[in-house]
């Protein structure tokens, strides 16, 4: 794949789906900012593993969900590399409830963690790459964001607002060369997933068409895809990895 910036953030890449993100964009010859809250142990060594294939990373820790710190984070990241030619916003959180269960706490957490985060990662990298007339950013949303889930309200409208903002960001952004996509991932086998017994599993599997979980690389290469120059004419699209779960 060709791409013509030269830099990226990936939000909540020091494990699962993110790690491989970052591992994956890196290949194709990006300097990969990886993103940490709490993992900095993981980060590292994800960062390690992009160095021994070659390639550059740096990591940077702090809470998306506080804007100061992703401000500052942006800001740090231009300072050190000129701009900011991609962003991946992968980081997000669960807190599963039934509805009638769910505090408004337990609500607005989660759309704090996943939806207003990708806000200000939407918005600062706007302000950055509108400099350059050139920048792409790629929304990691889900598919219980277009199905809706039992015990996952909060999850589901968190990550149902990303896809429409991303819509929204697109729009505003196009005539500045700044294109703004979205993937919806399904299953996918990640440590979260590891831990469900067989089952469990044959329950999930029997309702995709694919008849298996989806691999943190699919997804990887899906938002490659669509940073990459070869999406050129691609903006505000949702992209969904879910092996035919959901074609509507």
């Amino acid at each position: 794949m060709k791409f013509s910036g030269k830099n990226v953030l990936v939000t909540g890449s020091s494990r699962g789906i993110g790690a491989q993100i970052a591992k994956t964009l890196a290949g194709f010859g990006l300097k990969v900012w990886i993103n940490y809250r709490s993992g900095a142990a993981e980060a590292d060594a994800v960062k390690d593993a992009i160095e021994k294939a070659g390639g550059i990373a740096a990591v940077i820790g702090f809470d998306v969900s506080d804007e100061d710190a992703f401000v500052d984070a942006i800001q740090t990241i231009v300072e050190s590399d000129g701009g900011l030619s991609y962003l991946v916003n992968n980081a997000g959180i669960t807190n599963d409830k039934l509805a009638l269960r769910m505090k408004t706490e337990d609500f607005m957490t989660v759309i704090n963690a996943n939806l207003t985060s990708c806000f200000i990662g939407c918005r600062e990298s706007m302000k950055v790459m509108r400099k350059n007339k050139f920048g792409a950013v790629v929304n990691v949303a889900s598919i219980v964001g277009e199905t809706g889930n039992a015990g996952q309200t909060n999850y589901a409208a968190s990550k149902g607002g990303v896809i429409a903002m991303t819509k929204s960001f697109a729009i505003e952004s196009a005539t500045s060369g700044i294109r703004y996509n979205s993937v919806t991932p399904g299953f996918i086998a990640t440590e979260m997933t590891d831990v469900l017994n067989d089952t469990v599993k044959e329950s999930f599997t029997s309702k995709i068409p694919m008849k298996r979980f989806g691999t943190p690389f699919e997804v990887a290469e899906a938002v490659a895809f669509l940073l990459s120059d070869h999406a050129s004419y691609i903006t505000g699209e949702t992209l969904k990895v879910n092996g035919g779960m959901n074609m509507a």
